[in-house]
Formats: structure tokens, sequence, C-alpha cells
């Protein structure tokens, strides 16, 4: 049997090396789950924004650039941890550095661009609600929105020598340098929650303040908001439901995200988490994966409108109540 820190290394979130076969199956059973629905999700969205011009917004293309991220988690990594927590501990599969290292970068990449989409769409919102329209189209031009895409990827390729280290768990309890680069992590996952948080605060106070100037705006990225622009019901109902919408939003990415940001910082300042947190808070942050395409697109009555034209069913529905008013008539 190996040891904890064996175990943690070459599989960073299937810590529970001591526990039961059925305790590896029912994990590596719902990675397989959320596998499979992130994959749906985000290929879904993708689908539906390059297939209806409606939906092609500089909203959407923050959006599209998450769910590409997340696909790099939910297409290619989830499902190889969903296999290697079915295989023994001392398999080669599982000792081999390069391997690790290519999961570590899945991983890595993935969650780094998809944290960075989170913080884009924020602050292209918090824009659009708070700012003069000539300031917004000035800043969010076709090249501009193009080079911040760039720049997401761009910087999730920068720690890439750091990757072995920065995501997997057991090296963090006994490497002095992976400690610090889980701190690191902690650090910047912090301050982008409080970039996201004053984004979206930002918005909920304006629309609070002035629900007047919500509804005159005459921009087809409202329906791209987390809650209904137009036409906007009566004005206290849009607060209420506007700070519903958000907080709703805002309170799945702090579950996400938090657990890990102080799962690493007790580790660091204190002492190691048991390694059950330790894995409950990476499979958290990597649930995200498959919870953001819902998350940005449940609101939206256009995202709606367009995946109910292409399911077959809800186009067969459609069609059973014409044909049966046809042939009443």
């Amino acid at each position: 049997m190996p040891n904890a820190s064996s175990w943690s290394a070459s599989s960073p979130l299937l810590l529970l090396w001591e526990d039961s076969s059925g305790t590896r199956i029912f994990l590596s059973l719902l990675y397989a789950v959320l596998a499979i629905s992130g994959t749906l999700s985000n290929v879904m969205v993708i689908y539906l924004v390059f297939s209806f011009k409606k939906l092609q917004t500089t909203s959407n293309a923050f959006i599209v650039n998450g769910c590409a991220a997340d696909l790099s988690v939910c297409a290619l990594w989830m499902p190889q941890e969903a296999v290697l927590g079915l295989l023994p501990p001392n398999s080669s599969s599982l000792r081999s550095a390069e391997y690790r290292l290519l999961r570590g970068g899945l991983l890595g990449l993935g969650l780094t661009v998809s944290l960075a989409s989170h913080l884009l769409v924020a602050f292209n919102r918090y824009v659009l609600i708070t700012k003069l329209p000539s300031v917004y189209q000035a800043l969010y031009q076709r090249k501009h929105t193009g080079c911040m895409i760039g720049l997401s990827w761009a910087l999730a390729l920068l720690p890439v020598p750091l990757l072995p280290g920065l995501w997997t768990l057991g090296s963090a309890q006994s490497d002095g340098s992976s400690r610090y680069t889980a701190l690191l992590l902690a650090l910047a996952v912090l301050g982008q929650t409080a970039l996201l948080l004053h984004c979206y605060l930002g918005i909920v106070r304006r629309v609070r303040g002035s629900a007047k100037r919500v509804s005159v705006l005459n921009f087809h990225l409202l329906h791209q908001l987390p809650f209904p622009a137009a036409p906007p019901p009566p004005r206290r109902a849009q607060r209420r439901l506007s700070s519903v919408s958000v907080l709703l939003l805002c309170c799945v990415f702090l579950l996400g995200t938090q657990p890990l940001v102080w799962v690493s910082l007790l580790g660091f300042f204190l002492r190691p988490a048991p390694p059950a947190l330790q894995a409950a808070s990476w499979l958290l942050l990597c649930s995200l994966s498959a919870l953001n395409p819902l998350l940005y697109t449940w609101r939206s009555e256009e995202f709606r409108r367009a995946a109910r034209s292409v399911l077959p069913r809800a186009e067969g529905a459609a069609a059973a109540p014409r044909q049966s008013a046809a042939a009443d008539a």
C-alpha cells in the first residue's frame, strides 16, 4: 500500500487512499457524471453561440472562451480521473511523471482560463451597466475583445513550469516550494474573487439606484445579464429579481472557489487540512467547469429560444399543438 504522499502526488483529487474500493468507485462515477454533463453543456453553449447571430455578442464571446477552457477539464481531464480512480494505487500509469505533468497541464490551463473568463464576463457587464454607452463601445471593440481573450490564455501558459506542484496536493504537505505555490494560487483566486464581487455588487447598486437606466439602454447584451432587462417588470420586482439572480450567481461561484482558498491558506499558515477536505475543495472547484454554462445562460431568454429551436423534442412539442389546432379548424 503506497503512503499518503505518493498516492496524492499521482492523483491530486483521489486522496482517500486508505478507503475501500467502493469509495474510489463512487468518486470515479462522480467524475464521469461531471465529465459527461459538463462536456454536453459546454459544447451546447458553444454551438448555440456560433449558430445564432443574435447570440454573437461580446459578453457571449467571453462565455464561449470560458466554455472552451472548461472543456479542457470536463472532456479531457475528468475522464482520466474517472478511469485512474479504478486502477490500483501502484499502477504504472499513476507513477509516470510525464503523464502526471500532462494531466496537471490540462487541469491548470482549463481552470486558469475559466476563472479569467469569469472575471472578463463580470467586468464586461459592469462596464455595460455603470458606464456610458460610448465608453463601452470604445473599450469593447472587436480587436480589444480578441486581445482580452488571447491574454487570458497567455497568462494561463506562464506558470507551466509550476504545474507539477501547483495542481497536486500531496507534495504540498512535504515540499516547501509547493507550499508557497499553493499560497500563490490561493491569493490569486482570492484576488480574482474580490474583483468579481466588486463588479457584480456594483451592478446591483446601479440597478437598484436607477432601474430606469437599465430599461432605456438599447443594448442587445442586456439579454446576457443574469437577470431580465426587457421588457422590464415593475421597479420593485425588478430590483428584487436582479439582486436574487446576482446573489445566486455569486454564491455558486464562492461555494466552488473559496473552500480551496482557505484550505490552502490553512495548510500554509497552520497545518495541512485532512486529505478528504482537500479532495472535496478541489472537487468543488472542478465542478464549476460543468456548472458554468448554466450559470450564465439559465436567465437568458435568447439562449432558451435557441436551445428549443435545435432540440428535436422541443420542435415536435411545438408542432403538435399547431397541427391539432389546424385539424380542429
